[in-house]
C-alpha cells in the first residue's frame, strides 16, 4: 500500500493568492489538494504544515475515510473554515493519489459519470443594465446555458458581483479591507428591471441566476423573490446570512422563487435543518471548504433525499485543483443541478495546467488519472504571496452590514 512520505504546502499568487498542498508517496505518486480560504489564506497554511502534516507521514494513502475522520474527530475543535479547508486538502489529495494508482479519472471512482457534462453558469455584469444585458449576450453566444445577471445600483458607487473585465472578478482587491456603502431600498428598485430586460433580450431558454450575497432580511429576500417570480430565475442565490437556518421558512412563505446558499459552509451540520425542511433547493457547498470530496458526497447524498440539488461555488477563489474535483463530483452526483465557473487567468491556468475543458455550456473533468491537475512548482515560486482581503460592507449611515 502506497506509503505517505511527504507533505508540502505551497502558496502561490498568480495574479491571486492559492494555497495548495502536496502529497507524496513511497510509491512516487502524489496529489494534489486546494486549500485556498480568501482573505485568510495562511491561517490554512499554518494549520496544515504545523499541525496536519506531522500527522499525515507514514499513513496509508489509501485509507481516505480513515485519514478523514482522524483529521476531523481527533482535531477536537471540530469544524470550522480554517480546519475543514485543511481537512479538504488532504481529502482531495488522497482521491487524486489513488485516482493515478487506479489509471482512472476520480469521477470513475465515485461510480462513473450520471451526465455526459457539467452544465456551467457565467457572470454577466456590468455598471448598468445594458451593460450587463450586452455581457448576459455574449455568454449567450458562447454556448452558456446559465448566465448569472450583476448590475450596478443607482446611487451606490459600487456594487458586489461588478467587475472592470467581462471574464475576471477578483473581490480580494486591497492590503487593507475596502469599505464599501450599501442601501437595501435601492438595490430592491433595480433588480426586477434587471430581470425584465434579460428576458427581452434573451429569451426564456436560458436559465437566469442572481447573488444577493447575505444582503436582505429574509422578509426583503420573500418580497425580492415574490417580485422576480413572473422572470422564472433559476435560484435567487444567498438571500440572507444563514447561522439561523430558520431564517428561509419565512422566505418560503412568500415566494416559489427557487433559492440557493452554502458557498460558505463547512460542514453538513450547516445545512441540515435548511434541507431537512426543503428550505432551499440547491445547497452550494464546495470541496475546499466543505471537507473534502468524501464530505460534500455526504452532504449531496443527504440533500438527494429531501429534493435538494448541488450548485457548487466556483468563483476564482477556488484554484483549478479545486475546480477539477468540483467536476468529478458534479459528473458523479445524481442529484446534480449546475456549478459556477468563473475563468481563471492566464497565469493561473499555466501555474495550474488542467485537463477540463469547456464546451457549448458544459464542462468535462477530462479522463486522466486522478484529478487532471497539476503545479508547476518553479512558475509557483515566482508569484510571491501577496496580502489581500475582501471588502466590508456598511449602510448609508456608517452601521456595518453583510458584505
Amino acid at each position: 500500500m502506497p506509503k505517505i512520505t511527504n507533505a508540502r504546502v505551497i502558496v502561490t499568487c498568480p495574479g491571486r493568492n492559492f494555497v495548495t498542498l502536496k502529497i507524496e508517496t513511497d510509491e512516487g505518486v502524489y496529489g494534489l489538494g486546494d486549500a485556498t480560504l480568501n482573505g485568510r489564506e495562511l491561517s490554512v497554511a499554518s494549520y496544515l504544515q504545523d499541525h496536519v502534516v506531522p500527522c499525515l507521514i507514514g499513513r496509508d494513502a489509501h485509507r481516505i475515510e480513515d485519514v478523514w475522520q482522524f483529521l476531523y474527530k481527533g482535531a477536537y475543535w471540530r469544524r470550522g473554515p480554517v480546519t475543514m479547508s485543511a481537512i479538504a486538502a488532504v481529502d482531495t489529495a488522497l482521491w487524486d493519489i489513488k485516482g493515478k494508482i487506479a489509471g482512472l479519472p476520480v469521477y470513475q471512482l465515485l461510480g462513473g459519470a450520471s451526465r455526459e457534462g457539467v452544465m456551467v453558469y457565467g457572470h454577466a455584469n456590468g455598471k448598468t443594465i445594458e451593460e450587463t444585458i450586452d455581457n448576459a449576450l455574449h455568454y449567450q453566444s458562447l454556448g452558456y446555458k446559465a448566465i448569472r445577471l450583476q448590475s450596478g445600483v443607482p446611487g451606490l458607487a459600487s456594487t458586489y458581483g461588478v467587475s472592470k473585465d467581462r471574464y475576471f472578478y477578483e473581490p480580494a482587491d486591497a492590503d487593507l479591507p475596502s469599505e464599501n456603502a450599501w442601501s437595501s431600498e435601492k438595490y430592491l428598485r433595480s433588480v426586477p428591471p434587471l430581470f425584465e430586460k434579460a428576458r427581452e433580450a434573451l429569451g426564456w431558454d436560458v436559465h437566469l441566476l442572481h447573488d444577493i450575497h447575505h444582503r436582505l432580511t429574509p422578509i426583503e429576500a420573500g418580497r425580492l423573490g415574490k417580485d422576480l417570480e413572473q422572470y422564472r430565475p433559476f435560484w435567487l442565490e444567498d438571500a440572507t446570512p444563514a447561522e439561523n437556518q430558520a431564517n428561509f421558512r419565512l422566505i418560503r412563505q412568500h415566494t416559489t422563487t427557487p433559492l440557493a446558499v452554502g458557498e460558505i459552509f463547512n460542514s453538513i451540520w450547516d445545512c441540515k435543518q435548511l434541507i431537512e425542511e426543503q428550505l432551499i433547493d440547491y445547497i452550494r457547498a464546495t470541496v475546499v471548504h466543505a471537507g473534502g470530496i468524501t464530505h460534500l458526497r455526504r452532504i449531496a447524498s443527504f440533500a438527494d433525499m429531501h429534493n435538494v440539488r448541488t450548485g457548487c461555488h466556483g468563483a476564482t477563489d477556488l484554484s483549478p485543483v479545486c475546480m477539477a474535483a468540483a467536476l468529478h463530483f458534479d459528473l458523479s452526483v445524481p442529484n446534480f443541478g449546475v456549478q459556477e465557473y468563473m475563468r481563471h487567468t492566464e497565469e493561473t491556468d499555466a501555474v495550474f495546467p488542467h485537463a477540463y475543458s469547456f464546451d457549448n455550456g458544459l464542462m468535462h473533468p477530462g479522463d486522466k488519472p486522478g484529478l487532471g491537475v497539476d503545479l508547476d512548482e518553479e512558475l509557483a515560486a515566482k508569484y510571491e504571496y501577496s496580502r489581500a482581503y475582501l471588502p466590508v460592507n456598511r449602510l448609508e449611515d456608517g452601521t456595518m452590514t453583510n458584505w
